[in-house]
């Protein structure tokens, strides 16, 4: 009896020690990131004398903001590379705001960097902007390479624009993203050729090496490496495919060895289904069930050509998958009381943290129509089993609605600022339901919200 006491004390101790680290995680990420620019800055200014003139300021700004242009291009690759203890601690959409932040601020840099250099060395040289352009690109080593970054650079800021990317598919916009490695190896050449602080300082450039090889080996082993092999040692095909609701079906997956996969409730895969027109692309969905040592499961509303298609898969087919990523799991939270929200097919994680996690756990489930509805028998099971109900919002006249203010979740959930708030949905409702939250009084640190819009 003492034995599995103190079993399970250790085990409580151990959860508990994780989830420390993982809230940890994102300002340990910050505190590092702000460090190594502070470095950068540092380097700078161990490298340079007095400055001295129109000429000279200008220069020098050039050089600050293409110093910190390279290190910013190193640290927005670093937070793409899928390195679990990031994904799960900081989450992966939280990490694709940092990754699209970060990506505005080193376009503003690349311009500042050359705009600058070019204005501060035509002062110099006594040329026209235009004339000492051409003298940079054409005479200075590795600067073709670096023009050709730079427009690659301005033409990946145009396609991540929030205009553009509304008329671009995730799967083109996905592809056209990867000219930022051709940008980042292109321009690496002329950081080392040209840049005065790295010319004369033969310690500034190991480290300038080894900051890139070791950003390099991060994203060969972690976004190339590591899913062949576990897609090669668990052999994943699908099993079947099942009409769900309108729209929308589940895919159930099998496999070899999936326990070793350590699948969180809560967090998603990228999947690559080995067929006609699906095999280019890998896409997000969540699991819509805890992980079985056989079996997976996921349900897919289709909304797109990728989503469409899986509804005609066909049992047998082999399938590539990445993960498992994300921080959406019970590790965010603190145990005791749990208000889950979920908007149409956004109820696929919540489900699975509807049925695993501790303690006192309330699901409210909106949607437009009755027929969106998905897995509700599940749900009401579960429910039973947990000794609660589900909560169901449904916008059609007629039936019962929940308005996302803070009065109306105060009297659905008197007790919503004691607890932990999970949400998954469509953006307008999560963002909706985030504001009444606060105004209910819940506090940020307890509202845990997972976006695939990236």
């Amino acid at each position: 009896m003492t034995t599995r006491m103190d079993e399970r004390r250790a085990t409580a101790s151990g959860s508990l020690a994780r989830r420390r680290a993982l809230r940890a995680t994102p300002y340990a990420a910050q505190a590092m990131i702000w460090s190594g620019a502070a470095a950068v800055l540092g380097l700078w200014w161990s490298d340079t004398g007095s400055v001295v003139g129109a000429a000279g300021w200008l220069t020098g700004a050039g050089r600050i903001t293409g110093l910190l242009a390279g290190y910013a291009c190193a640290v927005l690759l670093a937070l793409m590379a899928r390195v679990p203890l990031l994904d799960q601690g900081v989450g992966t959409d939280r990490l694709a705001r940092w990754h699209a932040k970060g990506g505005r601020y080193t376009i503003s840099l690349v311009l500042a960097h050359t705009l600058l250099i070019i204005w501060g060395y035509s002062l110099t040289a006594h040329a026209t902007l235009v004339g000492q352009t051409g003298t940079l690109v054409l005479h200075y080593p590795e600067m073709l390479a670096a023009t050709a970054a730079f427009f690659l650079f301005l033409g990946t800021a145009v396609v991540s624009a929030r205009a553009a990317r509304r008329r671009l598919s995730y799967e083109t916009w996905h592809y056209l993203h990867f000219a930022t490695y051709l940008a980042v190896f292109l321009a690496f050449g002329h950081q080392l050729a040209n840049g005065a602080d790295f010319a004369t300082n033969p310690a500034a450039r190991y480290a300038w090496y080894a900051l890139y090889l070791g950003v390099a080996a991060l994203l060969v082993w972690f976004r190339f490496l590591v899913p062949v092999r576990r897609s090669l040692r668990h052999r994943l095909r699908v099993a079947e495919v099942r009409p769900e609701a309108a729209g929308v079906v589940s895919v159930f997956l099998t496999g070899d060895r999936l326990e070793e996969l350590a699948v969180a409730p809560g967090q998603f895969f990228r999947w690559r289904f080995l067929a006609p027109g699906l095999w280019w692309t890998a896409n997000p969905y969540s699991l819509s069930a805890p992980a079985h040592p056989r079996s997976l499961r996921i349900t897919v509303k289709g909304v797109g050509v990728h989503s469409e298609a899986l509804a005609r898969l066909a049992p047998g087919t082999k399938v590539w998958a990445e993960g498992p990523y994300g921080g959406f799991t019970a590790a965010r939270g603190t145990g005791r009381k749990t208000l889950l929200i979920g908007g149409g097919v956004g109820i696929t994680p919540l489900r699975t943290l509807f049925e695993t996690l501790p303690g006192e756990v309330t699901l409210m489930y909106r949607v437009r129509r009755r027929r969106d509805l998905v897995l509700r028998d599940e749900l009401d099971s579960i429910a039973a089993a947990r000794g609660t109900s589900v909560l169901y919002s449904v916008d059609e006249p007629g039936d019962d609605s929940v308005p996302l203010t803070a009065r109306a979740l105060l009297r659905a959930v008197p007790d919503v600022n004691d607890r932990d708030v999970y949400l998954c949905g469509p953006p307008g409702m999560t963002e909706a339901a985030g504001r009444a939250l606060r105004a209910a009084g819940v506090p940020g640190r307890r509202i845990h919200h997972e976006s695939f819009a990236f």
